[in-house]
């Protein structure tokens, strides 16, 4: 069997091209490199295909679907002040090259489908855990655009029998995550920090809390949803506990500063899993304590990433408080 894995090269892409190859399947990934970095590919290079192109623009990469069983669509533009800056370039990658993607999966008749989602169109819920049938509430443009993208493949399933579902990813962590220049998730700004002998910038209290999910977890849920017969269906991929961030800074150990809090950022990041539990008999398996230890023994990986320091965050999110601190009807 054949798959593809849009994004492949990524974080998550990279370590579910893992599995798919334990699976004895043969792979296609299909990457930009705008995030994600060959290296993480290194050692299965002579296993797999690898094709550098941009799938918001229609080209010879949809040749790569002919034959193709399994499409797993992960490529996307992250993080939430480059989306506020660069729409566009958010509009183009996430929701058109979505749409290609599907186009080329569709006319070469793959059997799965599945998108990578995001929690973030959830935006502040006010239900934890937060379940599936949550409102949909994007508070900036990559939320935005990532929500359309799962419009497009839910759509495609309803109208077109389309064999894909979605699942919701809610904050991912473990090695090989990203060490880009933007100013992003807090693993990653934390183990540069670590590395540099730099204090930990908690944002707020640092009470706030978050389910994070680790990296295998995730890309097993992401075969387990291959593997089954739903269609349409939406499933959040969560760890179903939280910690606080304050917790996580006394795993990593460190000395400690703290930056103001954030507009538009919930408190809490809670996934309900009873829905992907009942339904694929998935359940994740590794705790904060085992996949923390497994992210400081890589820890070297996080070497040449930014250092970021309260001025220099201050500074990257700028935009963040400019746009989202702002009355709901001002926006």
């Amino acid at each position: 069997m054949k798959a593809i894995v849009t994004g492949g090269a990524g974080f998550i892409g990279s370590h579910l091209v893992d599995q798919l190859l334990d699976l004895g399947m043969e792979v296609s990934v299909l990457d930009n490199f705008s995030t994600g970095r060959p290296e993480n590919l290194s050692h299965v290079r002579d296993r797999i295909q690898l094709i550098e192109c941009d799938i918001s623009i229609p080209g010879k990469w949809v040749t790569e679907f002919k034959n193709a069983h399994w499409v797993f669509h992960l490529a996307a533009l992250a993080d939430i002040v480059p989306s506020i800056q660069n729409p566009d370039s958010y509009f183009k990658s996430n929701v058109v090259g979505t749409f290609n993607v599907l186009m080329a999966a569709k006319e070469a008749g793959v059997s799965r489908f599945v998108y990578a989602a995001s929690s973030s169109c959830y935006g502040i819920p006010e239900h934890y855990p937060t379940p599936e049938t949550a409102a949909i509430s994007p508070q900036y443009p990559y939320a935005l655009t990532k929500r359309l993208g799962e419009e497009l493949v839910l759509h495609w399933a309803q109208l077109y029998q389309f064999p894909a579902l979605t699942l919701r990813f809610f904050n991912v962590y473990g090695t090989r995550s990203r060490t880009s220049g933007t100013y992003g998730a807090v693993f990653g700004v934390f183990l540069a920090q670590k590395l540099a002998k730099q204090p930990l910038t908690i944002v707020g209290d640092g009470t706030q809390t978050r389910d994070f999910t680790y990296v295998t977890d995730v890309a097993n849920a992401i075969v387990t949803a291959a593997q089954s017969d739903a269609v349409g269906e939406i499933y959040n991929v969560g760890s179903g506990k939280t910690v606080s961030v304050n917790r996580l800074v006394e795993i990593l150990g460190g000395d400690t500063v703290h930056i103001p809090k954030r507009p538009g950022e919930p408190d809490c990041t809670f996934a309900d899993i009873q829905k992907i539990n009942r339904d694929l008999n998935w359940h994740p398996k590794v705790s904060i304590e085992e996949g923390v230890s497994q992210v400081l023994e890589n820890i070297e990986y996080w070497r040449n990433a930014p250092v970021w320091t309260p001025a220099s965050i201050s500074e990257a999110t700028r935009d963040w408080f400019k746009y989202l601190d702002q009355p709901q009807g001002q926006k």
